[in-house]
């Protein structure tokens, strides 16, 4: 992996993740019944994740 690559990717997580926590503590489940957002940690790494998966498309892979 290059430095770039994986700056990229970790900018997308740390961003993902913010935003999975504010997903959570702002719209959240009322009844604790949904599987993602009826805790913070739960929504934070699926944050994160989805993060990570979005930043890692606008990587260019090398031309072999």
């Amino acid at each position: 992996m290059h430095k770039k690559t994986l700056l990229i990717t970790t900018i997308g997580i740390v961003i993902g993740a913010i935003a999975g926590y504010l997903y959570y503590a702002e719209i959240g489940c009322i009844s604790d019944t949904c599987a993602i957002t009826s805790k913070p940690l739960n929504s934070t790494l699926y944050g994160s994740l989805m993060g990570g998966l979005l930043a890692n498309t606008f990587v260019k892979s090398p031309k072999k």
